[in-house]
């Protein structure tokens, strides 16, 4: 049975990830968690230089650590079901690093102090792929392996074509989808999504305004209450088919016990959206 671990708290959720690969690779490097964390911390925080701290209010570090926790639990829900191709330790460290970057497109640069993060939330994708590339090529990482992370950081745009995304082998695809699945996932079982819908409606006004307020089906709400009125919706005629059809219902790896335990992330999803149809009856 799968248990609340604060993501607030990113040492909580460094132990869970920590404890989950070593379980899993017990011979590999013991410190890459612990320094993946390490780097996280330094982009979110303003130490990594020539950027700013993040000040996205609704992607931010704890977005990131609600993803990152939701990511490994697949990985190590897939491995317990022994399905094959397994996801390697090198696999995992890559997805690990993938997750962690995922939304560093949301970071503005030391002297961008026009708004926030928030105005670049239709281009974040690839700013966070560029931010990626420049940082892991510092550290020594070579072009298959940072490409590998690319591909997987792809997987959690919104209107992403994944067929036209070049993965370098199968556990590569596997790993990006699962991705895709724990950015969505993560976000929406948090116990606080209900509440925090208005902060991201502020996300997306911000990037309309920065943008022209060109239509775009993806942020354009009229409020606040619009968007919550919207967000079952949003579950059933997007999330579900996305999570279910394009990234292969990896989710099901999250049921523990395997395979037939509760699903602990769709149960606290679904009671969200419950919420939410209650909230906005004539929506749902």
């Amino acid at each position: 049975m799968l248990t609340t671990v604060d993501t607030k708290n990113i040492q909580a959720v460094e132990r869970e990830v920590q404890a989950i690969f070593q379980a899993l690779f017990p011979e590999a490097d013991a410190f890459f968690v612990s320094r993946a964390f390490g780097w996280a911390q330094e982009w979110f925080s303003g130490k990594y230089p020539g950027y700013l701290p993040i000040d996205a209010r609704y992607h931010d570090l704890e977005h990131t650590m609600q993803g990152t926790l939701c990511l490994a639990r697949i990985f190590h829900g897939r491995e317990r079901a022994k399905v094959r191709p397994g996801v390697s330790a090198k696999m995992f460290e890559q997805g690990l690093l993938a997750i962690l970057l995922h939304d560093t497109g949301y970071l503005k640069k030391t002297g961008d102090t026009e708004g926030t993060g928030a105005k670049y939330t239709l281009v974040h994708v690839g700013r966070s792929g560029e931010f990626a590339e420049k940082f892991l090529s510092e550290k020594g990482y070579h072009s298959p392996e940072i490409s590998a992370v690319h591909n997987m950081i792809r997987c959690t745009g919104v209107n992403v074509d994944l067929a036209s995304i070049p993965f370098g082998s199968e556990s590569e695809r596997i790993v990006g989808y699962a991705l895709g699945t724990a950015d969505l996932l993560g976000q929406m079982a948090a116990a606080d999504y209900v509440e925090k819908l208005p902060v991201l409606f502020l996300e997306f006004e911000e990037s309309a305004r920065f943008n022209g307020n060109k239509p775009c089906r993806a942020t354009s709400f009229a409020s606040a209450e619009d968007l919550m009125s919207n967000t079952a919706q949003f579950w059933d005629r997007y999330v579900l088919p996305k999570i279910n059809e394009d990234f292969e219902a990896l989710y099901r790896y999250l049921n523990a016990p395997w395979p037939d335990g509760p699903n602990f992330y769709l149960q606290r999803v679904e009671a969200n959206i419950t919420r939410l149809r209650q909230m906005f009856p004539a929506a749902a």
